[in-house]
């Protein structure tokens, strides 16, 4: 299914872009959250009348990422969780848990936004997370997990 881009998305386009997507994914998700119109002629012109609004709200919303990326870059988030004298822990630390510690902070972070290419924490140490503000904006937080016993 062809379709219209309305925002930028990552591996697939840019604003304004005109791409050739599956029709699952297309229906079940871009469609309805607003990333994307089917390419209709219709469409394509509703979308070049509005593409300088659209322009802007995009640069707004990349400028407001960079400085909420601004304060959030170099965070540190200590998590104290039960561990064995090994140093596992009983459980694990999951992007909900960090998610908590940085809204403690001061700092609005959605789950999605926090990376954990590995999965789960499942150790005591100290580890660098990415966290995706925009899909320009990826700033890196220092998380601590120290073990009590």
């Amino acid at each position: 299914m062809q379709v219209i881009l309305m925002e930028r998305i990552v591996n697939l386009g840019g604003l304004g872009d005109v791409v050739k997507v599956r029709d699952g994914y297309a229906r079940n998700f871009l469609i309805p959250q607003g990333k994307a119109k089917r390419a209709t002629p219709e469409n394509l012109a509703e979308f070049e009348r509005r593409r300088a609004d659209l322009e802007k709200a995009q640069a707004d919303a990349l400028a407001a990422a960079q400085a909420r990326g601004a304060k959030l870059d170099g965070t540190t988030v200590q998590l104290t969780r039960k561990a064995g004298v090994d140093g596992r822990l009983f459980g694990s630390v999951t992007t909900i848990d960090i998610c908590e510690a940085l809204a403690a902070q001061g700092h609005e972070v959605e789950r999605s936004m926090i990376r954990l290419p590995q999965g789960p924490l499942k150790t005591v140490g100290d580890y660098h997370i990415d966290v995706a503000l925009h899909s320009d904006v990826v700033v890196h937080i220092n998380v601590s997990v120290l073990g009590e016993q």
